[in-house]
């Protein structure tokens, strides 16, 4: 193929990885399988995105999924080309096409090498590497909006923190089953999930059924359903990494199962290399039947590390599941404003900052279990302990959406506070610049926190097409982020949404591995909130999908929301928590009674 029979794929570009080094040769003649994800038919409207209508996934296909004469297009220029086709799927606008590394090298117009880099956590990986832009060949042209699967870099991380043996968080801590902390935060009596379907996202890791067995007959709780489901060639691997994605796993679990269950869980298992594998898990949950009232996700990294295709796509498929009645609950990071990065300044984690997601911070309670009350709560920082605290902040990727005009979200800070939380690092692994500037270093604990229960009887409501995540300025399936907000803008969408008990001092006591231990992290809120959602599902027979036109129905700047606890006290670095919501912990955490009492039914 020529150059001149090549186009420039937009927002597919790469820049250099740091600390990539070479790691033999590339084997051309390797077989792989990449994701490519076409336009749609038709856009997805902003109010079919909001609901309350839901869509089936064959009303999704027929409207708004890819047209079949694309995909016959596309299927018969890359076989032309020698490649193979190995699965369409219109709905969700995606073929699949493999062959060798030389001949998708060359399809795409790229220069593949073999590279180890640091992973997110800091342990050196090998993968396949590309820098710059990718080509399409010309009949293609803004048909194919994103080729996933080229390069394999592991992108994203698992949003969790284990409290570290004989460490002095660990001698100051308690913690809870999530069962208590589901009563404690008063999860609508009469319920479990019966009937509901909540589906997982995990990038690595495993479980076995036989730590299910200990774990939930240690509570009294008969076993979950629980189905493993591989995705792009991934699978169930207990034990594969018991100090990381295994952890990540059964904490996802067991807080789903024992906050909900009677819920049937699906859990997604997709390679964590680069942005293919989550595309895709997100997809085939999405359009799975039946579909899941939500999907936890607790895995993710700074916005600002994404290609554009990427963010995109996956934007797209959230955008997707909203528009299916999907709620899509996603932790927006253990490691403050800074979100891990290591250059000083304030970042969000995506996709807990998609508009189409109900980003899920971070809180550290103290609960008095006999009386069955919180007792305190207050911003998750421990920063100081090296123990992280909660992600949040404003995003300079998405314009603020509609809904969440009138909640007060602040222009960006200019500086993290607090650095990352150090230990973990960015891409080098080098931890985090420590606590200089900003408001840091109160370590979280917020001396006279206070504990607002503020239970009102107000009834929010649907708005339609007017309190649509449409102002995103990132059009689902769109190939551009030109319509992103910058700091200097009107403004970006605030993150989280929503908060949850997340720091490892109060932690969730669960089971990997053959081990009991003690976790935290926004990785337990996400799983938290999918399963309050299973069980408001359950008591009021509806789906919510896109659930933030409700939740911030009638808000007003520094009043509190009926159904939440307000947090008004402590800091994630850059950004300080106070009435009303905030970019530490948003509307604050659930009082589920009372939400129950604003949802349609």
């Amino acid at each position: 193929m020529s150059d001149e029979s090549l186009v420039r794929l937009a927002g597919s570009e790469r820049a250099p990885l740091a600390n990539v080094a070479p790691a033999g040769e590339l084997d051309p003649s390797e077989r792989a399988e990449l994701t490519l994800v076409l336009r749609r038919r038709a856009e997805l409207p902003a109010d079919v995105i909001a609901g309350p209508t839901v869509l089936t996934s064959d009303e999704l296909a027929e409207r708004y999924g890819a047209d079949p004469a694309d995909v016959d297009l596309v299927s018969q220029t890359l076989t032309s080309l020698g490649l193979e086709i190995t699965a369409t799927a219109p709905g969700s606008r995606r073929v699949k096409v493999a062959g060798t590394v030389g001949e998708l090298a060359g399809t795409f117009g790229v220069t593949l090498r073999q590279v180890s880099s640091p992973n997110p956590g800091g342990q050196l990986v090998t993968h396949r590497y590309r820098e710059g832009p990718l080509y399409l060949p010309a009949a293609l042209d803004r048909i194919v909006l994103a080729v996933l699967g080229l390069d394999t870099r592991p992108q994203a991380r698992a949003h969790f923190r284990s409290v570290a043996a004989g460490s002095a968080a660990a001698a100051q801590g308690t913690s809870y089953t999530p069962a208590q902390v589901a009563d404690l935060y008063q999860f609508p009596a009469g319920t479990t999930g019966a009937g509901q379907t909540v589906a997982v996202i995990e990038l690595g890791g495993g479980f076995a059924a036989s730590d299910l067995d200990t774990y939930f007959g240690g509570l009294g709780i008969a076993v979950p359903s629980v189905t493993a489901v591989g995705v792009d060639g991934a699978s169930n691997a207990p034990g594969s990494d018991p100090s990381g994605a295994d952890i990540e796993v059964n904490l996802d679990i067991d807080v789903i199962g024992a906050a909900a269950p009677g819920a049937t869980q699906v859990v997604y298992f997709a390679p964590n290399n680069g942005d293919q594998g989550f595309v895709d898990a997100i997809s085939d949950a999405a359009t799975a039947s039946p579909a899941p009232i939500a999907i936890s996700i607790s895995w993710g990294q700074s916005e600002d590390s994404w290609t554009a295709q990427g963010l995109t796509s996956m934007n797209a498929a959230m955008s997707d599941a909203a528009a299916l009645g999907i709620t899509v609950c996603v932790a927006a990071g253990d490691n403050g404003s800074g979100d891990g990065v290591t250059d000083n300044e304030v970042h969000v984690d995506f996709p807990a900052s998609s508009p189409y997601a109900l980003g899920c911070g971070g809180t550290k309670m103290v609960a008095d279990l006999s009386a069955g009350t919180i007792s305190s709560e207050v911003v998750w920082n421990e920063t100081a302990a090296n123990e992280g605290a909660g992600g949040g902040g404003v995003s300079d990727q998405f314009a603020l959406p509609s809904w969440q005009a009138t909640a007060g979200v602040p222009a960006r800070a200019s500086g993290t506070g607090t650095g990352s939380a150090g230990g973990t690092g960015g891409t080098g692994g080098t931890g985090g610049t420590g606590g200089t500037g900003g408001t840091g270093g109160t370590g979280g604990t917020g001396a006279g926190g206070e504990h607002h229960h503020h239970h009102h009887d107000r009834h929010g409501h649907h708005e339609g097409g007017s309190d649509a995540a449409g102002g995103s300025g990132l059009a689902a399936g769109a190939g551009s982020v030109s319509g992103a907000a910058s700091a200097g803008s009107s403004g970006g969408r605030g993150v989280p949404d929503v908060a949850g008990n997340a720091d490892p001092t109060s932690g969730y006591q669960v089971y990997a591995d053959g081990n009991a231990q003690v976790v935290g992290g926004t990785s337990a809120v996400a799983p938290l909130w999918a399963a309050l959602i299973s069980r408001l599902a359950q008591a009021t027979g509806q789906r919510f999908g896109l659930i933030q036109p409700i939740l911030y129905a009638g808000i007003t700047p520094g009043a509190d929301v009926a159904g939440f606890n307000d947090i008004t006290s402590g800091n994630n670095g850059a950004y300080s928590a106070g009435p009303g919501w905030d970019a530490c912990t948003g509307l604050g955490s659930p009082d589920g009674t009372a939400l129950l009492k604003r949802l349609p039914s």
